[in-house]
């Protein structure tokens, strides 16, 4: 369940709130020597402003195949080349954009409480199976039962409060 909840942090670190941070950057891949890769396998990732990116990229050849990469993910950033220096200026959010991305959130946050009701199933399964062999009483079964349901319900108490901030983050102007 913790697991859960990390990922969501992560993947609520990808979404951009109008300001320039390293980790917007973060989903995206690269075609590069045959694989994908990470963009930060490939380039530097820096914030030399609250507005802007620049990602180094340390092979020459791989310039375009980072910026093609940036362009197309789904961000809506426009990159310039300068040498072996992408520079990407983060545009300010629209009142549209902020809900694409807040709905984005929730979408995260859903597939996060679903991560945790599957750790929750087989929490369960398992308690079903010990009572099964005798290993715990009925009772023991049942109090286990409801302390896993409280853990579940804690988890996801957690994830929504994640969501709220993310959401009043991102509908900031």
């Amino acid at each position: 369940m913790d697991g859960a909840v990390q990922v969501l942090h992560k993947e609520f670190g990808g979404l951009r709130t109008g300001r320039a941070s390293a980790s917007l950057l973060d989903p995206i891949t690269v075609e590069a020597y045959g694989s994908q890769m990470p963009l930060n396998q490939v380039g530097t990732v820096a914030v030399p402003e609250p507005q802007m990116l620049t990602v180094q990229v340390w092979d020459k050849g791989l310039v375009g195949a980072v910026e093609k990469a940036i362009r197309d993910s789904s961000l809506g950033l426009n990159p310039a080349k300068d040498g072996q220096i992408i520079r990407i200026p983060i545009p300010p959010l629209t009142e549209e954009r902020r809900g694409e991305l807040a709905k984005i959130a929730s979408k995260y946050t859903e597939e996060a409480r679903v991560a945790v009701r599957n750790v929750r199933r087989h929490a369960m399964d398992e308690l079903k199976k010990l009572e099964k062999d005798g290993a715990i009483s009925e009772d023991e079964h049942r109090d286990y039962g409801k302390e896993i349901q409280g853990l579940t319900d804690a988890y996801i108490g957690k994830m929504d409060e994640a969501l709220s901030k993310k959401e009043q983050e991102i509908m900031q102007v």
